[in-house]
């Protein structure tokens, strides 16, 4: 059952009275503005995880096709000319979501069909197509999934035009406008993603490949300069990318922002266990509290590097969240047993300035960070000591209130530790040690001929 929200959300009033002043001024049919605020409302109340989906963001994608189509309609220009495709394709990539795709497109078919002289017609193509497109594009990570999908988008809106017309075909240039149509839609969808990435603060699949590849400055500095880092993070970012597809979140974008989530460790490499030479320690001469400002001081050197490297928004959290406000353990243990008289040393002084994991992908990251971090400690890992090691760091994450802003459920929780300690058991598996002094080629290498033709005089023994 759905639950109303508590408090009245003021500002959410006022934007939608705004929406109804500015959809009378545009001459916008005041129900189809009721249905995007319904919508947005409905989305709110059933709380579904839905990135950058706003009502000012929706509203944004139905002006856009609103506008277009009714250019082309008061032009008394064919309803062909339409392209019905791109905002459905839009609203897919960018929301990552059918259900508010295929709502947006019902929204703009009724709104075009209302002032078009071919109500019926241009009903069933803005649905066909809106459906159609919204399908074939869902989770793409490839441009070559858009262009495909506005090709077999046109083909289909000339069957859908032959149906309408009874089977009966004629007038040839109609169907290649559609088909033009199509494909140009593909292409201008290929074009403006980024730009709507950028205005709803969000990233496609698409941008976030681009990402994955190794030769980003960010990555190739990693390599050179932390490389402990840099193997760190990938074993991260395949831990939360599998643990994500258990629970149904995003896993490309989990294993993205894994990848980049501990950029800052790039400031003061040396100072980070992975990247530390066993014999010197930099933390030696150092007080708790300043070995503390420092290892804290990689989150905001990262947020630093990622606004200097132009990261897409939707990493900032990745880097901002994956340690939540979580306790610095060991330099907060070295404080207290080098505590002075009188001196006062207070958790909260040792506790990384947060915010904790929002959603379930930075929950996962921060989860797989804490639990390879840990996996370090063990001398000699085996299965039982790993499983062990999981259930604790989860279990301590729980209890410290690291968790208490995501989504994750119990459930999910059994489930991301079923699959933690499936992987580093494979990772950290024990291998077979051979008797030191005799290689393997050796043991099994068969005497020559020559050496078994040998005459008794001609063996020699020695002693």
């Amino acid at each position: 059952m759905i639950k109303l929200p508590a408090k009245i959300n003021f500002q959410a009033i006022i934007l939608i009275l705004l929406a109804f002043i500015f959809s009378y001024v545009a001459q916008i049919n005041l129900a189809v503005t009721l249905f995007l605020v319904i919508l947005c409302g409905y989305l709110k109340l059933r709380k579904l995880d839905i990135k950058c989906c706003r009502l000012i963001n929706l509203s944004l994608l139905f002006l856009i096709i609103y506008a277009g189509g009714s250019f082309i309609i008061r032009q008394q220009l064919s309803i062909l000319y339409i392209p019905f495709s791109i905002i459905p394709m839009l609203a897919t990539l960018l929301f990552g979501s059918l259900e508010v795709s295929l709502l947006l497109t019902l929204a703009s078919a009724v709104a075009l069909a209302s002032f078009s002289g071919y109500p019926l017609q241009t009903m069933l193509l803005a649905l066909t197509s809106g459906t159609v497109s919204s399908f074939l594009v869902l989770g793409a990570r490839k441009r070559s999934t858009i262009i495909r999908a506005g090709i077999l988008n046109a083909l289909l809106q000339i069957i859908v035009l032959v149906l309408i017309e009874h089977l009966w075909i004629g007038l040839p240039y109609r169907y290649l406008t559609l088909f033009l149509n199509g494909i140009i839609s593909s292409i201008i969808v290929l074009g403006v993603l980024s730009v709507f990435e950028y205005l709803f603060n969000t990233a496609t699949n698409i941008s976030l490949l681009e990402l994955a590849d190794f030769h980003h400055p960010l990555l190739q500095r990693m390599v050179q300069e932390a490389p402990g880092t840099y193997h760190h993070s990938l074993i991260v970012g395949n831990l939360s990318e599998t643990a994500c597809r258990a629970v149904g979140a995003n896993a490309l974008l989990a294993r993205i922002g894994a990848y980049y989530h501990d950029i800052g460790k790039l400031q003061k490499p040396e100072y980070f266990s992975e990247n530390q030479n066993r014999e010197i320690n930099k933390h030696g001469n150092l007080s708790p509290t300043m070995s503390k400002l420092v290892i804290m001081n990689h989150v905001k050197e990262g947020l630093e590097l990622a606004k200097r490297y132009r990261l897409n928004p939707a990493l900032i959290d990745f880097i901002q969240q994956h340690h939540g406000n979580s306790l610095v353990y060991y330099f907060y243990r070295r404080a207290l047993e080098n505590i002075e008289k009188d001196e006062v040393v207070k958790e909260e002084g040792f506790r990384y300035p947060g915010p904790k994991p929002n959603t379930k992908e930075t929950a996962i990251v921060l989860l797989a960070d804490s639990v390879e971090a840990a996996m370090r400690t063990l001398r000699e890992p085996s299965p039982a000591k790993i499983e062990e090691l999981v259930h604790k760091v989860i279990n301590n994450k729980f209890i410290d209130g690291q968790l208490d802003e995501c989504e994750l459920t119990l459930k999910d929780l059994e489930k991301i530790s079923a699959v933690f300690i499936r992987l580093l058991c494979g990772i950290y598996h024990s291998r077979t040690s051979y008797p030191e002094g005799t290689s393997i080629e050796n043991n099994h290498k068969k005497p020559s001929k020559e050496g078994s033709h040998l005459s008794g005089k001609d063996k020699k023994i020695n002693p």
